[in-house]
């Protein structure tokens, strides 16, 4: 197992500077990381620093309250992709799904996974907002949305994910559909106990930490 490709090196702080953008870039290059994940503001930057290698872009929609509209939300994955996005994680609409206005929920993901085109497209549905009933409702809207993988989190709510969390979707979802385990995972360990219980992707900006198997203390 090449632990390095299930990581998505992360860097989503709103204070986020361009030095500490370059420094993600690189680190991703120098372990293979499956991908880095910015803002949108840095999607371009990152495609440039990324043109040489196989680290894709990945950059983050309706981020983080998921409260925009589906036209705003297909408006935005769009112009990631002309900046050089290669994968798009979406936020759902929490609070249509806890509405129970799951038409709602299923067009804003479609919405997006329309504007994507042939991009990976990741339905963040903020697992620590939600009960189980709703996390499998939300997994199987995605699903049937037409997106690529579920997400558990932005880490910038009240939790990241959870082993428990982490199983449940993978459950749902079945064997073949992406889940992405984000916030949580500081350590070696923890990115292996994710991986066991049905993660094939897992966000942190503890990427390092992990592959030279040191105790993060991040929050994400």
């Amino acid at each position: 197992m090449k632990l390095n490709k299930y990581i998505d090196h992360t860097l989503l702080k709103p204070d986020a500077q361009q030095d500490q953008i370059e420094k993600l870039i690189e680190e991703a290059k120098s372990y293979e990381f499956a991908s880095v994940c910015v803002n949108p503001t840095w999607v371009n930057f990152a495609a440039e620093g990324l043109r040489d290698s196989d680290v894709k872009v990945c950059t983050v929609i309706g981020f983080p309250l998921g409260a925009t509209t589906p036209f705003v939300k297909a408006f935005e994955t769009k112009n990631a992709i002309q900046n050089g996005a290669d994968e798009i994680d979406m936020v759902i609409n929490i609070g249509a799904l806890k509405s129970k206005n799951l038409a709602l929920v299923e067009d804003d993901i479609q919405a997006v996974v329309e504007a994507s085109g042939d991009k990976l497209v990741k339905v963040i549905i903020e697992t620590c907002l939600l009960t189980d009933d709703e996390k499998i409702a939300a997994c199987q809207i995605a699903k049937s949305a037409g997106a690529d993988f579920v997400k558990t989190s932005t880490g910038f709510s009240t939790g990241g994910a959870t082993v428990a969390d982490v199983a449940l979707m993978r459950q749902t979802v079945g064997p073949d559909m992406g889940v992405k385990a984000s916030g949580g995972a500081r350590s070696y360990e923890d990115a292996l106990a994710f991986i066991e219980a049905g993660a094939t992707r897992i966000g942190t900006s503890s990427g390092v930490a992990i592959m030279e198997g040191q105790l993060a203390h991040g929050d994400y």
